[in-house]
């Protein structure tokens, strides 16, 4: 099976002046604005790291979600949230690391099974597959 998905961005003028839009094919986003204030003077509107952040987070959770239904477990809920860094390196910026922090109501599971099957979905999570930076996970289980 292959599945592609489409995501488009357009600009208009200068890098710090100019103004971008992006657009997914579902809607869910469609011409939202972006551009240099909100990548890096925390101004209002998306850019892409909290986009790859979003993209990260929701790819582990369903994988997560696979797994642990693999393993006869169904979770309650599953709360995830990833930072993705971007620092600057030489005369560009890289995206460094996406760290991801789980919180997981899972009955009938002890800690050790939980992290093993949680670390499982971190490396084979589609989007942690793409992505070359590090990556790193810290879940815990609640409730």
């Amino acid at each position: 099976m292959k599945i592609t998905k489409h995501g488009s961005a357009a600009w208009q003028g200068t890098i710090k002046e100019g103004k971008g839009t992006i657009s997914t094919e579902t809607g869910a986003l469609d011409k939202y604005p972006y551009g240099f204030g909100s990548r890096f003077e925390g101004q209002k509107g998306s850019n892409p790291e909290e986009l790859i952040a979003a993209a990260h987070a929701s790819c582990f959770t369903m994988a997560l979600s696979l797994m642990l239904t693999e393993a006869g477990l169904t979770p309650d809920q599953l709360d995830t949230s990833a930072a993705v860094t971007l620092e600057k390196e030489g005369e560009g910026f890289t995206i460094t690391s996406s760290h991801l922090t789980l919180k997981a109501k899972v009955p009938d599971v002890d800690e050790a099974k939980f992290k093993e099957i949680a670390e499982k979905a971190k490396a084979g999570c589609p989007v942690s597959k793409l992505l070359k930076a590090e990556i790193t996970l810290e879940a815990s289980l609640v409730g």
